[in-house]
């Protein structure tokens, strides 16, 4: 009868890290999903800092989605690491604004409907000088913050 149990114990301890594994697999799809409380859903509708050191949680969102799109990656390997992230999204498409203060330009991107993994690039943009001094305000804000 020990032996049973003893078995049975394994089984469910292999059933556990079985669901572990794919619980950890869903976090990311998770975090992608739009659903209240996924990262996704935190992002919707906002402008978002851009900084490496200490992490912010648009420079969190820049790497996931340089994940997802391939393009957006080499872009950003091209271009570099903006200041600003601005994102949302409408209907099955998703658009980001990529903010870059020193050169005064924006970059619009947005999803291809029926190819997941593509985006098209549009611009560059000007940024007006009230856009300018209102995410400078963000930048000096967060800065004096920390």
């Amino acid at each position: 009868m020990a032996g049973i149990w003893t078995a049975l114990g394994r089984m469910g301890k292999g059933a556990g890290l079985t669901a572990g594994c794919m619980l950890l697999g869903s976090c990311a799809r998770f975090e992608e999903s739009g659903l209240p409380g996924s990262a996704a859903s935190m992002a919707r509708n906002q402008m978002m800092l851009v900084r490496k050191e200490p992490p912010t949680f648009g420079y969190y969102r820049l790497t996931s989605q340089t994940r997802i799109y391939p393009d957006l990656e080499f872009f950003i390997q091209k271009r570099g690491v903006p200041d600003f992230l601005a994102e949302t999204n409408n209907g099955n498409r998703n658009y980001f604004i990529l903010y870059y203060l020193k050169p005064r330009q924006a970059f619009a991107c947005r999803t291809r409907p029926g190819q997941r993994r593509a985006i098209e690039f549009a611009g560059p943009y000007p940024i007006t000088d009230k856009e300018y001094r209102t995410l400078e305000g963000f930048r000096d804000k967060e800065s004096r913050e920390r």
